[in-house]
């Protein structure tokens, strides 16, 4: 609490001084939005000062001239059809993939750029274009950069484009970069990227990692990697389409989820169904529509889930998008193969007084199952989307989730033809986007309750397994109240049924 304090002194003073120093001599020279952003951003600040160890003299000289670049440069308004069509077929620059730690690639194939004055300034637009891009939809996420020097020679060599891109993240985007990956280096240029390391300075210099074919995986995976870095990945880069970040649809649409993990559980659920003939459970996550008056009037209903849905792992925060409240807000968390957390819950509420429709989409649609992936939302109400793991399949970093969402006009159908049409129509201005990680959690907490409960169906075949089933039933259902969660009715039927088992035995 005290060191959130420190942050929120040394981010007030920050912007009071910027105001009072800078702004009334320099206003020319900076765009209005940045002074706005300014005052309401507290993680941007934060950057700064994190980048200047909380230097509050430092930090104000780095704004000052970060401000004034984004100014020069119309940072707030490149777009794709203010840059010329060429920069963007040339393939020189484009994010793609993920390092091992789960950070956004930014690859500069250097063979393809040419070293040209009268072109420069358009190229480092370019760049501008991409980290904006990238900055508004990640949110501080760091960068990886990988300089790709395969097959290059001194024509392709330009230090003032190298210096240009390093500064945009020692100066303009702080504590963005997570590490600069300089692919086989040519030694006639060794001696040129000694300045690149003076460039970075003294405490950026840990950032630089000079690879080859043999290393490089230390850093990025074989399914990120080009085969002529000794990697399985199959993409080419081709303008147009922009490169959108590898979003995909994933292979189970609107479908059932058929992983193993359902397969195996089904004559549980079944079990469970028979057990409880009055359970007022909801038939499914993909047609559960709640009126939110109705969630309020009656907060135990919250706690109902669908028998698709018991494992997966409820969301606590939340995103309040113009269109869509989504949660989680940023992280779905999984568990590593060894915790076998398979599920994740996403919920959508649709705040507006139209239908919204809605589609999501992941960069790794072999691993994952989305049920419903392409569906829409009514107007106040709120639907679950299970995201489960196919077979055996586990989680990491690098995946990412995209939600696409566009309001509807009043009197549209909702069909999978009128919907995939209604996509095909939309405007790319009216579709509302919002990413999400995913989170790998190596080692369970005591409160999981997933894995707890796999250790109930173990048969017991002594008066000491049942007295040990007994004990954790009780252990779990201290849990679920704990965590304010209903027991269902089953919880103590098991509960009576080994307590009289033992008593028999």
């Amino acid at each position: 609490m005290a060191e959130q304090d420190n942050r929120a002194v040394l981010i007030n003073e920050t912007r009071q001084r910027f105001e009072t120093e800078y702004v009334p001599a320099k206003s020319d020279k900076y765009d209005s939005r940045d002074l706005e952003r300014l005052q309401q951003d507290d993680s941007w600040v934060d950057n700064f000062l994190i980048w200047r160890h909380d230097s509050v003299d430092e930090t104000l000289k780095m704004i000052d001239e970060s401000f004034q670049w984004r100014k020069e440069y119309a940072v707030h308004d490149l777009t794709e059809s203010s840059l010329p069509k060429w920069l963007f077929e040339v393939g020189a620059l484009y994010l793609h993939g993920y390092d091992k730690e789960g950070h956004k690639i930014f690859w500069f194939k250097v063979k393809l750029h040419t070293k040209d004055a009268k072109t420069q300034f358009e190229k480092k637009k370019l760049v501008a274009f991409w980290l904006e891009r990238y900055a508004r939809r990640e949110h501080g996420k760091p960068l990886t950069v990988v300089f790709d020097m395969a097959e290059t020679g001194l024509s392709n060599m330009d230090l003032d484009f190298v210096r240009y891109i390093i500064g945009c993240f020692k100066v303009y985007y702080p504590n963005y970069l997570s590490k600069i990956v300089i692919f086989e280096l040519p030694w006639i240029m060794n001696a040129a990227f000694k300045l690149v390391k003076s460039w970075l300075g003294p405490d950026a210099v840990g950032f630089l990692k000079t690879v080859n074919k043999n290393d490089i995986q230390e850093y990025i995976s074989a399914e990120y990697l080009p085969p002529h870095m000794g990697g399985t990945d199959t993409f080419k880069y081709y303008y147009p389409p922009l490169v959108d970040d590898d979003f995909q649809t994933p292979l189970c649409e609107n479908g059932p989820i058929a992983s193993e993990d359902e397969t195996e559980s089904k004559e549980e659920i079944d079990m469970e169904n028979k057990e409880n003939p009055d359970s007022n459970e909801e038939p499914g996550p993909s047609s559960k529509k709640t009126n939110l008056t109705d969630q309020m009037s009656k907060p135990e209903e919250t706690d109902k889930v669908d028998s698709k849905a018991k494992n997966a792992k409820k969301a606590l925060t939340t995103f309040k998008g113009l269109l869509l409240h989504i949660s989680p807000a940023e992280e779905l968390h999984f568990g590593s193969k060894e915790t076998g957390e398979k599920k994740c819950l996403i919920v959508l509420t649709n705040v507006t007084k139209n239908t919204v429709a809605f589609k999501v989409r992941t960069t790794a649609p072999d691993k994952y199952r989305v049920k419903p992936s392409n569906s829409s939302c009514e107007p106040g109400t709120s639907l679950d989307i299970i995201v489960s793991l196919h077979g055996g399949c586990a989680a990491s970093l690098q995946d990412r989730f995209l939600i696409m969402a566009a309001e509807m006009d009043q009197g549209s159908g909702t069909g999978t033809q009128e919907l995939a049409q209604f996509w095909k129509e939309v405007p790319r201005n009216k579709v509302m986007e919002h990413r999400l990680r995913c989170h790998v959690v190596e080692s369970s907490k005591p409160s999981t309750l997933s894995i707890n409960e796999n250790a109930l169906n173990i048969p017991a075949k002594t008066n000491e397994d049942l007295h040990l089933k007994v004990t954790l039933y009780i252990l779990i259902c201290r849990l679920h109240l704990g965590s304010k969660r209903v027991c269902s009715p089953l919880w103590f039927f098991r509960i009576s049924l080994v307590t009289a088992l033992s008593s028999q035995s």
